[in-house]
């Protein structure tokens, strides 16, 4: 199998899917709501100024046909020939004029409604569980906010208006057809049906493109994403052929769906154009006829002449926003499948504010599954006393971290009680909770930005002096000092300038600017030198202090002090103690202890 082909392969895996839902006109109106703010002043006038433009292109054919052509010049009268070419010069001013309004409102209306929605939109994920992104990569929310957003642009700035501008144009037109000729009328008219019943064939098809093709974006985005952020791991490993071979994949498949969806788009304008030029054959044969037989003046047959050829543009352009109208379904109800989406951690309506926690913790019989096959904790029971340092230890997979998901409300246990101060987490705020925990995790993650809005990232209204306090307390201060800007630094993507252990000490001093009353340490010494782990060591002493501290770590030097130490196998809880009790105890703990001493040793 060649490397294209195993990179579509690959391609496929994905939790994104097409939304298999028939077309309903209620989902247009939900979206047509974010609509709603702008009712009082920027939508009644752009609707004024679209009724202005539809009225005088339709009065306009009428002016030169039957005023112009059937009394002015037929009846050889000068003046009544220049005050009417007055009146439409003046027409066409005013149609100018209202089209500059038209559209520049237009355009501001639409680009407000964008803004909203995709405001709506963030904030409403950011709100979403963990649950949420553990089964979406960030490539595919990313495509969601903005490229699924972004295609409906088109539609609120032009489409909507359009809509309604064309639908009375056709009705105004429609109108004067039947009052100069109803039996000219109906002849150009047969055609209709016909190019009525193949669009809707058409539109199934072109939806179910227009779909596909937010599916394949969607995947591109998310390869992207994972691509940029894993590059050093992909030189590495020396897989750039490879890994160009499997995006040629993606974006092969992703052109395919473009050309897919443009060609059926295609079909509709010719048939249009089609049915246009049956309808002027129809139109110039009968109306011969008509003009012969004396039934049709001259100027009523140029009147109706322009109304036809004006009949199907709006004809034309209704087809062009049905296109957008499907490319937007296809968009909305993948936008629409997010906001629809609720956090499995929800907040009670009268959830209890916590305002000071004092940081006691209970876990009663609590059980917990990832999913159906992966249980990662078994009816576990543990009680952390207000102030305490704990530390859980156990191999990969124990339930560790999972422990601190909980305790910080991630999630929710599938099976008995966490309790802070004596509370259910399940009855409390989610705002009160997290607002005084802080968590240093492994792999710290630095904002763009300067070191300076980093350390402030937990408390947003910090004073310089306390930012510089918080960095001198935990060790940062130095080496903040020795770069370039000192707390001015920009540090880049993911403080990509920084060493790791000079990220750990910024994440330190940002917990501690918090000032939260319970901090959880997941492997935050892990991938640290020991000059380093010396210095933050220290920092640990000065960011635990009178604070409820969870300490997670595989290098079980950093917790000799803890008070108390769990150790913890396949979610199940082993054993607990301090350092001295479980080395007497000679179990899991010891062995452990032993076997990191041995390594150490040999190293």
């Amino acid at each position: 199998m060649s490397k294209a082909s195993n990179a579509k392969e690959r391609f496929h895996y994905s939790t994104d899917q097409v939304i298999e839902k028939p077309f309903n006109w209620l989902q247009l109106w939900r979206l047509l709501h974010y609509l709603k703010p702008y009712t009082k002043k920027l939508l009644p006038l752009s609707v004024l100024m679209v009724l202005i433009t539809t009225a005088v292109r339709l009065v306009i054919p009428i002016m030169i046909g039957i005023y112009v052509i059937d009394e002015a010049i037929m009846s050889k009268d000068g003046d009544l020939l220049l005050q009417l070419v007055g009146v439409i010069a003046g027409l066409y001013i005013i149609n100018y004029v209202a089209n500059i309004f038209r559209i520049k409102w237009m355009n501001i209306l639409g680009q407000s409604v964008i803004y909203d929605l995709r405001k709506h939109l963030f904030t409403h994920v950011q709100w979403l569980s963990n649950r949420f992104f553990d089964q979406r990569s960030a490539g595919s929310i990313l495509v969601r906010i903005m490229n699924d957003i972004n295609s409906l642009q088109e539609l609120f700035t032009n489409g909507v208006i359009n809509l309604l501008m064309d639908a009375l144009m056709l009705i105004g037109i429609f109108i004067i057809l039947f009052t100069i000729s109803p039996q000219l009328a109906l002849a150009v008219m047969i055609v209709l049906p016909l190019m009525f019943l193949i669009s809707t064939k058409l539109r199934k098809k072109i939806r179910r493109s227009w779909q596909t093709v937010r599916l394949k974006q969607s995947k591109l985005n998310s390869h992207l994403n994972e691509s940029l952020q894993g590059m050093r791991v992909t030189q590495s490993f020396t897989q750039e052929k490879e890994n160009a071979a499997y995006f040629n994949g993606v974006n092969t498949e992703t052109f395919e769906s473009w050309q897919d969806a443009t060609k059926k788009n295609a079909t509709f304008r010719p048939l249009v154009e089609m049915t246009n030029a049956v309808g002027s054959a129809i139109l110039i044969w009968y109306g011969a006829y008509l003009i012969q037989s004396g039934s049709l003046q001259i100027g009523e047959f140029v009147t109706f002449a322009f109304m036809v050829g004006m009949f199907w543009e709006p004809i034309s352009r209704l087809g062009m926003v049905y296109n957008q109208l499907l490319m937007g379904m296809a968009s909305s109800e993948r936008i629409f499948e997010f906001l629809d989406e609720k956090p499995n951690v929800a907040e009670k309506e009268n959830a209890v504010e916590l305002k000071e926690i004092k940081g006691k913790i209970d876990f009663d019989n609590v059980e917990f599954a990832y999913t159906e096959d992966r249980k990662a904790l078994n009816k576990l029971s543990l009680s952390i006393k207000a102030g305490e340092t704990i530390a859980l230890v156990g191999h990969t997979g124990s339930g560790k971290t999972t422990i601190a998901n909980l305790v910080t409300r991630f999630y929710d246990p599938t099976a008995g009680t966490v309790k802070m101060d004596g509370h259910d987490l399940k009855d409390v705020s989610l705002r009160s909770l997290r607002s005084q925990i802080s968590i240093v995790l492994q792999d710290t993650f630095i904002f763009s930005g300067t070191i300076k809005d980093n350390i402030r990232f937990g408390f947003p209204h910090a004073t310089d002096e306390q930012i510089i306090d918080a960095a001198k307390a935990v060790g940062a201060h130095g080496f903040i000092e020795r770069l370039p800007k000192g707390y001015e630094t920009e540090v880049e993507e993911r403080g990509n300038i920084l060493s790791v252990g000079e990220r750990q000490l910024i994440s330190f001093a940002r917990a501690l600017l918090a000032d939260p009353r319970i901090i959880i340490l997941d492997e935050a010494t892990a991938s640290i030198d020991t000059e380093t782990e010396v210095i933050i060591q220290k920092a640990l002493s000065t960011l635990l202090e009178g604070r409820t501290a969870i300490i997670i770590a595989h290098r079980l030097s950093t917790i000799r002090d803890a008070d108390k130490i769990y150790v913890l196998d396949h979610g199940n809880l082993m054993e607990y103690g301090n350092h001295q009790e479980l080395m007497v105890r000679k179990g899991i703990y010891h062995g452990l202890v032993q076997s990191q001493f041995t390594m150490q040793k040999e190293a």
